[in-house]
């Protein structure tokens, strides 16, 4: 799943701090956690202190949404019903495979898993999840300097963001 919460680091961290005005280090502490729940709390959301495709979604960063498998929620429960399949709300095996027919059918790569990419091909997800957004969901950068977990994916070409995740200890 890609959620985002204490312990780890990367780009997808600075751009939920950055979204949330806390310092943007790209570390995700204690500040991070406390103005996370803040926004969570005032937004009707469950006030975990983990980001995930609702919070991410309320926030309007589409370029984090990334559901996989073990995924659950609103945002899962909105792909269910526009893929006409049972609309439970947890990303499952069945789930997954009718996001890999619907990439099959509409040219994408079919890894049954849905991201921008694959979200901007589905109407409800079309307003929300633009050319602009699926451009921010690959940029993802390696710095210059990277610990080993990041250095791995520095030769690798960058299909999402979430590549340069990894985590941290204070």
């Amino acid at each position: 799943m890609a959620l985002l919460k204490r312990g780890l680091s990367g780009e997808p961290v600075k751009i939920l701090q950055a979204k949330l005005g806390v310092a943007a280090d790209g570390k995700f502490g204690p500040g991070t956690e406390e103005a996370l729940k803040a926004y969570q709390t005032q937004h009707g959301l469950a006030a975990d202190g983990i980001a995930g495709p609702d919070t991410f979604a309320a926030l309007g960063l589409p370029e984090l949404i990334l559901l996989t498998q073990g995924s659950k929620g609103e945002t899962v429960k909105k792909l269910q019903t526009a893929l006409g399949i049972t609309a439970d709300g947890a990303y499952g095996p069945g789930t997954a495979k009718a996001v890999e027919a619907f990439q099959a059918k509409n040219g994408l790569e079919a890894d049954g898993m849905a991201g921008p990419v694959t979200l901007s091909k589905i109407d409800v997800f079309a307003s929300m999840v633009t050319p602009d957004a699926v451009a921010k969901s690959q940029a993802g950068t390696v710095s210059p300097g990277a610990k080993p977990a990041e250095a791995s994916v520095a030769g690798a070409p960058k299909k999402s963001i979430w590549q340069s995740i990894t985590e941290f200890f204070s």
